[in-house]
């Protein structure tokens, strides 16, 4: 059984920051692409940034220059810096992860359950 847990939302004032984490845990042979998406209220669930297990990035254009994704390989977690954060960043954030299981060595993609973001004077 392997699970994504997120860590880190909450509230926060326009132009502040928060970070996010994501630990992978459970029976897990290797951990390849891991990212986060968001999902606004009424919005479809979109790309926020990714980072591969060799640490090539890539960042949707209306965060790029203001988040930082980042990974511990030996951690098997995700991180998301949020700098210079706008109301319209507020969405529930989800982990994204294609894991390896020990058990069988089948690449699975695995999603966490999702941590709000508000960002809100």
């Amino acid at each position: 059984q392997v699970q994504l847990v997120e860590s880190g939302g909450g509230l926060v004032q326009p132009g502040g920051s928060l970070r996010l984490s994501c630990a992978a845990s459970g029976s897990i042979f290797s951990t390849n692409g891991m990212g986060w998406y968001r999902q606004a209220p009424g919005k479809e669930r979109e790309l926020v940034a990714d980072i591969s297990s060799g640490g090539n990035t890539n960042y949707a254009d209306s965060v790029k220059g203001r988040f930082t994704v980042s990974r511990d390989n030996a951690k098997n977690t995700v991180y998301l810096q949020m700098n210079s954060l706008k109301p319209e960043d507020t969405a529930v954030y989800y982990c994204h992860a294609e894991i390896k299981r020990r058990a069988d060595y089948v690449a699975i993609n695995y999603w966490g359950k999702g941590t709000l973001v508000t960002v809100s004077s």
